[in-house]
């Protein structure tokens, strides 16, 4: 295959990839706390024979949106928001992870947890647990969680330090190994919930560019493998 060849298929391979992302942030773009990916396309540079070398193009790196998602109140005590930057910290059976879904109950051992069963931690990394029965709790704006005069504990918001890499695991739970730090920026809303980021109707546009896109490689690489087999046909005869 020539180098246009080559060239255009590590295109399309990254279009496909992208199109994976794009779906993925749509069928997410009503859930709570999820945020939206991207892929960052690069130049990669290969060593030919002959001293020469073949750009092509790298798509290996997803980007997590920022973005503050809408919070919509519910009046639900156990129903928390991040407003700013931050996430909540949640203990899961492979380490802590990183979430923005704020959707938390009280499991049957009174610890807070999240939809999925994972303890939610405090500022020191433990679990704050609420007296059985109790449903009057309090949370302020820095994390500290309250009944009446007792104080139960501090939610820790934190975030990891400026360029970490977020990987996600699961569709709202990030794992960095990065160190991370109390949020700055980051306030607590009670009763409240973060939407998805994702938005909607720019990802429908990117998905129809990124479509077009695929389809010119295509006939780019349909017109080079015709090419090449009339030139072998020429040869034979």
């Amino acid at each position: 295959m020539e180098t246009a060849g080559y060239v255009t298929l590590t295109r399309q391979s990254g279009l496909m990839r992208e199109m994976e992302i794009i779906a993925h942030n749509i069928a997410n773009s009503a859930t709570a706390g999820f945020r939206q990916q991207g892929l960052v396309f690069s130049e990669y540079v290969q060593a030919i024979e002959g001293g020469d070398s073949l750009s092509m193009a790298a798509a290996r790196v997803k980007k997590t949106s920022a973005a503050q998602g809408i919070l919509t109140q519910t009046g639900n005590p156990l129903d928390l928001a991040i407003e700013g930057t931050g996430f909540f910290q949640i203990e899961t059976p492979n380490g802590t992870r990183l979430t923005r879904a704020g959707a938390f109950n009280v499991d049957s051992v009174g610890d807070i947890v999240s939809s999925d069963g994972h303890r939610l931690l405090d500022i020191g990394g433990a679990p704050i647990n609420v007296p059985p029965g109790e449903a009057d709790v309090k949370v302020a704006s820095d994390g500290t969680v309250s009944l009446g005069d007792q104080l139960l504990g501090q939610i820790g918001i934190v975030e990891p330090e400026a360029g970490a890499d977020l990987r996600r695991e699961a569709g709202v739970l990030f794992e960095t190994d990065a160190a991370l730090r109390p949020s700055s920026a980051g306030l607590v809303l009670q009763g409240h919930l973060e939407g998805s980021n994702v938005d909607a109707i720019a990802q429908l546009t990117r998905m129809i560019e990124v479509q077009r896109a695929y389809e010119m490689g295509q006939k780019l690489l349909d017109m080079n493998h015709e090419r090449s087999k009339n030139a072998l046909q020429t040869l034979i005869k």
